[in-house]
């Protein structure tokens, strides 16, 4: 059995980072941070109301023990955390008022601590809408120059294989430039989590030019790209699946190819495969699929599906700890 979590949770215990849950009236969030803090995963703030916070715990029988507690009310840095939010967002309309309202929120409070360097990540999703959690880390952290777009990643765990498949929750209709970022975002994501080195393939439903479509050349023009952006990353395409990961496959269909059917990250030319395929390994292949794990921000601000449990955010922490390490 792959034990590829069981490995990104010690190594984020060897990183001591700083973790914020700002979803942190929820059970979930609550359980979670008191699992972490006992694993010693990682140093874990609940961020929000802290009356609210307290009676939520001791009704859950739950020891807060480790576990810090900042509520944006009466935090020391309220007032110099609005005037940022309003110095970065005046351009586009933003008033006073509407940033000192907003940013009395726990998510975009919690994007301003990571922002800040007060905090290494942040993990939230169980409460906030995922629209929320990426309009937060757009605004306030905000993306590295050289990357175009905030995308995501899922981590497909089979018995002898460990997959990273992006983008499966963001990005419907990437543009080229798009394309290219999302495949070098995930690159550095696999490497960081797997410790392998990154074998990408950019994949359509033509392999190196057996169809011909605009969106065949799309998926070529990207592959291009990343060639351009990172020369050292091992990447080629356009590629069916099999010749992606098939080595017998890959031999007949793209001889010569430096992915060698051996791809493990695959570059998905829309949201609707990525989509699809994911749920495809994961309800009918029987595979373990983590995420979408937000990727593309200056630093880890993490989103969970609404309908995650404890255990989940316990391990999507470990791996904000892992992928936000340098």
């Amino acid at each position: 059995m792959n034990t590829i979590i069981a490995d990104i949770k010690q190594k984020a215990k060897s990183l001591k980072k700083h973790i914020l849950l700002p979803d942190a009236t929820d059970e979930r969030a609550i359980q979670a941070a008191r699992i972490i803090t006992d694993e010693k995963i990682a140093t874990i703030t609940l961020v929000g109301p802290q009356t609210e916070i307290l009676t939520k715990a001791k009704n859950l029988s739950v020891a807060l023990d480790g576990i810090n507690i900042v509520d944006p009310e009466q935090s020391k840095d309220l007032e110099s955390f609005i005037k940022i939010y309003y110095e970065l967002r005046k351009s586009k309309g933003m008033t006073y008022e509407e940033a000192s309202k907003i940013m009395r929120r726990s998510l975009f409070f919690a994007a301003m601590m990571v922002r800040e360097d007060l905090a290494d990540g942040s993990v939230a999703g169980s409460l906030s809408a995922t629209s929320d959690v990426l309009r937060a880390g757009i605004q306030i952290i905000g993306m590295p120059p050289e990357i175009s777009v905030v995308s995501s990643f899922f981590l497909i765990v089979f018995p002898e294989k460990v997959y990273t498949f992006s983008d499966s929750g963001v990005v419907p209709d990437p543009t080229v430039e798009q394309l290219a970022d999302i495949a070098i975002s995930a690159s550095g994501n696999h490497r960081r989590l797997t410790g392998e080195d990154p074998r990408i393939a950019m994949l359509s439903f033509s392999t190196k030019g057996s169809a011909s479509h605009p969106k065949v050349e799309k998926v070529q023009k990207a592959t291009a790209l990343v060639k351009q952006k990172r020369p050292d990353l091992i990447v080629d395409g356009e590629l069916q699946l099999d010749a992606a990961i098939v080595p017998e496959v890959a031999q007949r269909k793209a001889p010569g190819s430096p992915v060698e059917g051996k791809a493990n990250v695959l570059i998905f030319p829309d949201l609707d495969a990525g989509n699809i395929s994911y749920k495809l390994a994961q309800r009918m292949a029987g595979a373990d699929a983590y995420g979408p794990i937000v990727q593309g921000l200056k630093k880890p601000f993490f989103d969970l599906s609404r309908g995650c449990s404890a255990d989940d955010i316990v391990t999507v922490t470990a791996i904000n700890v892992v992928a936000g390490a340098l």
